[in-house]
């Protein structure tokens, strides 16, 4: 029963910690219009400040923690990844571009060939 109790005390802890970073927001976007008289700098430094505290409390969060655990899994599996060698990119590139002259050619040529059945059965 008590983990149930703890389970309803963290969501509802949560629920009070979104409500946080809706309102967070909501002053930043209010705040760069109401002082659009300010420099820009100084805005823009206010709304970069309140994001930051907003991201830094919605980590706090269990949504949270499950992305941050997320991203960190993404740079990981990046760092498996096997990156084609230059050489390897220039050959594929060059494939590619060929393999797309080919068939732009064909494609003209079918083009003109239609076009001249065309022009020929209509007179």
């Amino acid at each position: 029963m008590s983990e149930r109790a703890e389970q309803s005390s963290a969501g509802a802890l949560d629920a009070v910690k979104w409500v946080l970073v809706t309102a967070l927001v909501l002053v930043a976007i209010w705040g760069n219009g109401y002082y659009a008289d300010v420099s820009p700098l100084y805005r823009a430094l206010a709304v970069v400040a309140l994001a930051v505290v907003a991201g830094f409390v919605a980590l706090q969060t269990e949504q949270g923690r499950a992305f941050n655990q997320l991203r960190k899994d993404a740079f990981v599996e990046m760092r498996k990844v096997v990156w084609p060698t230059r050489q390897e990119t220039l050959q594929t590139t060059l494939i590619v571009l060929v393999f797309v002259v080919i068939v732009a050619l064909i494609l003209f040529f079918m083009d003109w060939v239609l076009n001249g059945l065309v022009s020929w059965v209509i007179g």
